[in-house]
């Protein structure tokens, strides 16, 4: 397993970033560009978009402290959207956007309220990575609870998702694509169609203008470089084999560790690991240099014990 963020022109922080994403579509000021964004998605007319409950990274966010970023956006008054941009590929993805969005239709309603206070909930998971399942699909695909025998009742409107896998659209040529056009942004924001579609699309132009705006912040660079590392680690740990060979209630455990620490700041670790296995991860983890401060959280062990390690490691 092994993500890619390619950006085509230097000193441009690359929109796939979810650090740089949450930046450029996320932030009040960013109406105008978003709600172009999500109509294009949503296929619907957005009236009206509120971003006020999203962070400003630059201002809010600590260096240190780089968790999961997503979208909020209220659209037209009444309808709840989590946007969200994945680069590292995750294995549970569909039960985590299934969580997302059980947490935004949930959190509406207050006690005592009614139900019928509750408005719809969607979903937009766009990802760096072809979704495992989804092969045969084309890249952008709109889900909803149908019935399943006839398959032509939907349940409720309340509940939409939206999936959309960025090395598909390579494969596509559609010139009217409106939104194609969006995510060859995404993908590289100075491609020859790109730069030709700015000049018919003014958001997608105030867009890549937003994005320049932010490639010089330099908050927003440091918290680019970080989240990039981040990423890196974990899929360097990934490769390894570590996390698919460790048995016996270890599995589980790792995983967590990895993946809570590259985006939490491993704050619970490997609960299940016994010293001698916490060892052995913490040799596979030193030979795949990662950070002797990572690799004290996801194992347990002192800072005298890992440097002990790499001393064996290195006699060897």
């Amino acid at each position: 397993m092994c993500t890619k963020i390619i950006n085509s022109t230097p000193n441009i922080l690359s929109p796939k970033l979810d650090v740089v994403f949450q930046a450029l579509f996320g932030e009040v000021g960013s109406e105008q560009i978003t709600s172009k964004f999500l109509e294009a998605i949503l296929n619907q007319k957005i009236e009206s978009i509120d971003l006020s409950k999203n962070l400003v990274l630059r201002r809010d966010y600590p260096d240190d402290k780089l968790g999961v970023l997503d979208i909020i956006a209220k659209i037209n008054g009444s309808e709840y959207c989590n946007i969200e941009m994945q680069v590292a590929e995750q294995e549970e993805i569909i039960e985590r956007i299934l969580f997302y969005w059980s947490k935004l239709y949930s959190k509406q309603i207050k006690s005592g309220k009614s139900y019928d206070t509750l408005q719809k909930a969607i979903i937009i998971l766009i990802t760096n990575f072809n979704v495992q399942g989804l092969e045969s699909l084309e890249y952008h695909t709109s889900w909803k609870i149908i019935e399943e025998k006839y398959r032509t009742t939907i349940l409720t409107e309340k509940l939409e998702f939206h999936i959309i896998e960025l090395p598909k659209i390579i494969e596509i040529s559609n010139d009217n694509d409106n939104l194609l056009d969006w995510l060859l942004f995404l993908d590289n924001p100075k491609s020859e169609r790109v730069i030709k579609k700015m000049k018919e699309n003014k958001e997608l132009k105030q867009a890549n203008e937003k994005l320049e705006t932010l490639s010089q912040d330099e908050k927003m660079k440091r918290l680019a470089e970080l989240r990039e590392k981040a990423i890196y680690e974990y899929n360097t740990a990934a490769s390894s084999g570590f996390k698919r060979g460790m048995k016996n209630g270890l599995e589980e455990g790792i995983r967590q560790g990895i993946e809570q620490g590259i985006e939490q700041g491993i704050e619970q670790g490997i609960e299940q690991g016994k010293t001698s296995k916490s060892k052995e991860i913490a040799l596979e983890l030193l030979k795949n240099n990662i950070s002797i401060e990572i690799i004290k959280n996801a194992t347990g062990l002192s800072y005298e014990d890992i440097n002990s390690l790499k001393k064996l490691l290195n006699n060897n």
